[in-house]
């Protein structure tokens, strides 16, 4: 029904096969301005009266954010079932660890597109896990096996390092909960690394599913950490990390969560941030929150980057999405918006 992420957006020259791709999307805002969609969860209302340049809010820190993308692209390609998709998993898990009170790992096994069959590992960190009201932070760690974007042909077939595309929306997720532990807010905090989030079909196969994309978020959908859990709202972390941030209201957030989205670029207005979280809604875009939206029925936003000439940010899905694409004081923006608008809903403990 929809793309996973457009190649081109709508202002830009596509070939025949982008401009299908790009069909699927008007085909999805026709679906949900129609109501012909799953049912949507109920999203809370924009919050009335909060200052938030008042908000008490932990401070993230750029630098440590930076150093937790570092890490995590020294262990190489995070493609699922290799040693550095290990590696790093274990390594996520551990420093989660240090943070929150509980780490679950949620092992599954998936198909992608071309029939292979492929271990995930989504990794879920709690603090305050006895509280029954909670908050869903989330990214996805895995990187793309396939450089499908790549200016040259030769390396279409050539993974993708994911230092914006995986790691840096990993990292916004350890820098707050490093800083949220020592101040939790007044409610459970969940964060969820989804694994194989990236692996979906390349340009190359000439054809398009769906589903092919998301598999981690598909499976914990389908299968929570925890039975019948659910989440007052959600917020996803994906691409976060460019040197020309720009995070608009895309539709799948805002048919879903609508009050949450108006909530969070309202809170990033009142910062100062307003020329980095647009007020422009723009097309559907097919990641791990459409899942969660639709299967888990938890309100949830994509805060994804969106550039309005090339595909989402110009190192996207090639093998130049390495540490020169990422901006660390992007991430901590990110981090901060985040956090002062679950401390604004739920203040932290006196």
């Amino acid at each position: 029904m929809i793309d996973r992420k457009a190649s081109k957006k709508a202002e830009s020259g596509r070939s025949g096969h982008q401009s299908f791709r790009f069909s699927l999307y008007l085909l999805l805002a026709v679906a949900l301005a129609s109501g012909c969609s799953p049912k949507k969860p109920s999203a809370p209302l924009p919050a009335k009266g909060i200052d938030y340049t008042q908000v008490q809010a932990p401070e993230p820190n750029a630098d440590s954010a930076f150093r937790f993308v570092q890490e995590q692209v020294a262990f190489g390609f995070r493609i699922p079932g290799s040693e550095a998709w290990r590696r790093c998993a274990e390594y996520i898990a551990a420093r989660m660890g240090r943070w929150c009170d509980t780490v679950v790992l949620q092992d599954f096994h998936t198909t992608l597109w071309d029939g292979s069959r492929v271990p995930g590992r989504n990794i879920v960190a709690s603090l305050n896990p006895g509280a029954s009201r909670r908050v869903l932070l989330a990214a996805h760690w895995d990187s793309r096996m396939w450089a499908d974007h790549d200016p040259d042909d030769a390396n279409h077939r050539t993974p993708v390092p994911g230092a914006n595309d995986g790691a840096s929306g990993a990292a916004v997720l350890m820098e707050m909960a490093r800083v949220m532990s020592a101040l939790p807010p007044s409610v459970g905090v969940d964060f969820v690394f989804f694994d194989v989030e990236d692996q979906g079909l390349p340009e190359w196969s000439e054809r398009y599913e769906d589903n092919t994309w998301c598999k981690g978020s598909q499976h914990w959908a389908q299968n929570r950490h925890i039975p019948y859990y659910t989440a007052v709202y959600g917020i996803l972390f994906d691409m976060v990390g460019t040197d020309q941030p720009r995070f608009t209201k895309e539709q799948v957030s805002r048919y879903y969560a609508p009050g949450l989205t108006d909530k969070l670029w309202s809170a990033a207005a009142a910062l100062g941030f307003g020329n980095i979280f647009v007020n422009q809604e723009t097309d559907p875009i097919l990641d791990d929150h459409m899942y969660v939206n639709q299967i888990a029925g938890i309100p949830m936003v994509d805060i994804v980057q969106n550039s309005p000439t090339t595909s989402f940010f110009t190192h996207w899905h090639t093998t130049t999405d390495d540490l020169e694409a990422v901006n660390a004081e992007t991430m901590r923006i990110v981090a901060t918006v985040a956090m002062k608008t679950v401390y604004g809903d739920y203040p932290a403990a006196q």
